[in-house]
């Protein structure tokens, strides 16, 4: 019994093995010809591989600085009572920003003011003048010298004539002689006198300058066109000289860096154009190559180039991460496919093309996307006929290409 079973298993067998063997279908489990005919061609819209003129260019990636950073701090000492920006307010150079509280330094502008004046007095100016200039020999103190001075000259020389004459005593003489001695020594200490008036009088009026200046230094104004990135005092706060209030950031233009590999380096030029994205943001922004590094760093082997990207409307941020083309020649030819149509699978890129009614898988190598168009670098010809949104489409599927 179990013998007549094991020939009829080895029978059944022997005719699936034959049957399979005649059939029509290939190792790959895809129909033969007469079945596809019999399935019905999937709808699919397709367009052809489009032959482009662009620019070449050399991708590289890099990040955007502002072009200047300033920690900015008052220059004198004093509480803080009235600061008017705040984290990303945007700032005009010449703006006010914070203010300290003015009294202690509107006293010392009064009182370098009046010692001024007296300064002026003293040398026998107006008080409320501006002219400093003076001539010693006009001034009091010299004037009374001067006449001291004569007095005893006169006396002197009478003197002199009477002791010629044999009318007066030798004593007499040498006592005129003494007068007029001391006269001209009180002379020259006028003259001296006044210098130092003239010297105090400049001091006077650096220390008024001095007065007004710190005056002015307690009002913190912005020294260019940006924005706030970070606040650091608050309105109350006692202040010393240099403190940080505010770091204000120039935002534009701003400053992209850019690693460049030494293979390319050769070809990127100051004044080149820069086509870059950030992350985020489907917007192409312009920039222009504007320096390039004198040498290639040993570390990794690139070279440093800054490009000046505008931005006028501040849709740009300090330390974005960029991804960006720098624009080496004028003219290329490129294959361009819709976005829509590359398929990725394990790092695999691929698209469906279209030959005699069937879908054809190919791999190929992308490059730049320019809107919602891909590069081709390796794998397609012009004109060939890509499915756009191929979904689950396999190789050698039937189609119909809508029109």
């Amino acid at each position: 019994m179990r013998r007549s079973i094991g020939c009829c298993f080895i029978i059944v067998m022997a005719m699936f093995i034959a049957t399979g063997c005649g059939s029509d279908y290939p190792a790959t489990g895809a129909p033969p010809k007469a079945d596809r005919e019999a399935v019905t061609p999937k709808l699919v819209h397709a367009v052809p591989a489009a032959q482009d003129v662009v620019p070449r260019g050399t991708l590289v990636t890099g990040t955007l600085a502002a072009e200047d950073q300033v920690a900015l701090s008052f220059k004198v000492d004093g509480r803080l009572t009235d600061i008017a920006v705040d984290l990303g307010s945007r700032v005009r150079k010449g703006q006010l920003l914070a203010r300290l509280d003015p009294t202690d330094f509107r006293l010392r502008v009064r009182q370098a003011e009046a010692a001024l004046q007296q300064s002026r007095a003293r040398l026998g100016l107006s008080p409320d003048g501006t002219d400093d200039r003076v001539d010693p020999e006009h001034t009091p103190l010299v004037g009374q010298a001067r006449a001291m001075l004569d007095e005893a000259r006169r006396s002197h020389d009478r003197m002199v004539t009477l002791w010629e004459r044999q009318l007066i005593a030798r004593a007499e003489l040498e006592a005129a002689t003494a007068t007029l001695q001391v006269a001209e020594g009180r002379y020259q200490d006028a003259i001296e006198e006044v210098r130092n008036r003239q010297a105090v009088l400049a001091e006077r009026r650096s220390e008024l300058a001095m007065a007004r200046q710190q005056l002015l230094d307690s009002e913190l104004k912005a020294p260019l066109d940006g924005a706030v990135r970070q606040r650091h005092a608050s309105a109350g706060e006692y202040l010393a000289a240099g403190a940080p209030i505010v770091t204000v950031v120039r935002i534009h233009p701003l400053r992209l860096r850019l690693a460049v590999p030494e293979r390319m380096a050769a070809n990127v030029r100051i004044g080149q154009p820069v086509n870059l994205r950030v992350e985020g943001d489907r917007t192409v922004y312009r920039g222009q190559v504007a320096r390039l590094s004198p040498a290639i760093s040993e570390e990794d082997r690139t070279l440093m180039v800054e490009a000046e990207v505008p931005n006028a409307h501040g849709q740009l941020r300090p330390g974005s991460f960029a991804e960006a083309e720098i624009v080496t020649a004028a003219e290329e030819h490129a294959v361009f496919v819709p976005a829509a149509s590359i398929l990725t699978f394990a790092g695999i890129e691929k698209v469906m093309t279209v030959q005699d009614g069937l879908s054809v898988e190919k791999r190929v190598q992308t490059g730049r996307r320019i809107g919602d168009r891909v590069e081709i670098i390796e794998g397609l010809k012009p004109d060939e006929l890509v499915v756009v949104e191929p979904g689950n489409l396999v190789g050698g599927q039937p189609v119909t290409v809508s029109p």
